[in-house]
């Protein structure tokens, strides 16, 4: 068979038989055609060069989450998609991956967490040209997003529970919302004690905004204490919070135990987060502001942080009895001598006329 001298063909096998080799050609010339051919080097990549990518981008940019990331790789991507072409992975695959998850029962966040991984490495792979497609790959839904958050007296018991040390990270936590690793890696050379301020530097956070916020005098006088401390007993230690001069690391033990006692088991360091994000809204902070000083990014994510108690509804149900009783007596009328009230037309105690 002869062919354009223009296109050149590689063979990634070598064989003996006219015939099979006739239809090889055959469905070589069919994707130049198509310009569907992507080349021999594309053809060898493998997976395994796509997930070898993925840890490389982690750590090359300091991701923090680059454990979990290899953790995934390891349990579950590559003993799934090792071994095979990158090219030969189709959206089917990728379903099948999930299939078989769910089969383990992983739940949806986990599969995605997953999926998001393996969605990245095809990515990266495709931006440095190693890949020229990718299949599709689907998000599940996910419907666990937590409720949780502490009220004033919930957050009294689970701090007078737990050790001396824990409390004023905590107390940071429940005011400002900030997130764990942001308040246990707070040095000293982001707080102005004087100007009463604290600020995160950009690329320190999750968001790589960087803020500062302006600290409430509860907090205040807690940095007074915690600047006393270092000056006079850990001048060494360059963080604020701390444990006798050694960094926090994992407080879960004493976390759990100071829940279990007060009856708040299951409770997490992060309902914190949701529990600013409410009491800001509730103190009339504006949504702007708040979200500066929470660290939320988008309006959709600082929303659904703002949740609603039962205290907000109680609340509320207080606040509409006083605007009527208030009305009631505005719209008092003195009739034939005496004194009246009429409701007023705006009062659900008043019935619509016609």
């Amino acid at each position: 068979m002869r062919c354009s001298p223009h296109i050149l063909v590689c063979f990634p096998y070598s064989t003996t038989d006219k015939a099979e080799a006739r239809r090889f050609l055959q469905s070589r010339l069919g994707q130049v055609a198509d310009e569907r051919y992507v080349g021999p080097a594309a053809e060898r990549v493998m997976f395994e060069d796509l997930a070898k990518g993925l840890l490389t981008d982690y750590e090359v940019n300091g991701k923090k989450s680059l454990r979990e990331v290899r953790i995934r790789l390891e349990k579950h991507l590559l003993p799934f998609f090792g071994g095979k072409r990158a090219h030969d992975i189709k959206s089917a695959d990728v379903k099948a991956f999930i299939a078989r998850r769910k089969d383990q029962k992983a739940s949806n966040a986990e599969v995605n967490r997953e999926l998001a991984a393996l969605k990245r490495a095809f990515n990266l792979a495709m931006q440095a040209e190693q890949i020229t497609r990718k299949p599709h790959i689907p998000m599940l839904a996910e419907n666990n997003v937590r409720q949780g958050f502490f009220e004033p007296s919930q957050f009294a018991a689970v701090l007078a529970k737990l050790p001396d040390y824990l409390r004023p990270p905590i107390t940071f936590a429940f005011y400002v919302g900030w997130r764990r690793g942001e308040i246990l890696s707070l040095s000293w050379d982001r707080v102005d004690i004087e100007a009463g301020t604290v600020r995160l530097y950009r690329g320190t956070d999750k968001n790589k905004a960087g803020r500062v916020i302006a600290l409430p005098q509860v907090l205040r006088d807690i940095l007074d204490q915690q600047s006393h401390e270092h000056l006079s007993q850990y001048p060494d230690c360059p963080l604020v919070f701390h444990r006798y001069g050694a960094q926090i690391k994992d407080f879960r033990g004493s976390w759990e135990r100071a829940c279990r006692e007060t009856g708040l088991s299951g409770k997490i360091p992060h309902d914190f987060r949701r529990t600013a994000v409410r009491n800001l809204v509730r103190a009339g902070v504006p949504e702007r502001v708040a979200m500066m000083i929470t660290g939320h990014k988008t309006r959709d994510v600082f929303e659904r942080y703002n949740i609603v108690s039962a205290g907000d509804l109680e609340e509320a149900a207080r606040r509409i009895d006083e605007r009527v009783a208030t009305r009631m007596v505005t719209n008092s009328v003195t009739i034939a001598g005496t004194s009246e009230q009429i409701p007023s037309p705006d009062s659900p105690q008043v019935p619509v006329i016609q």
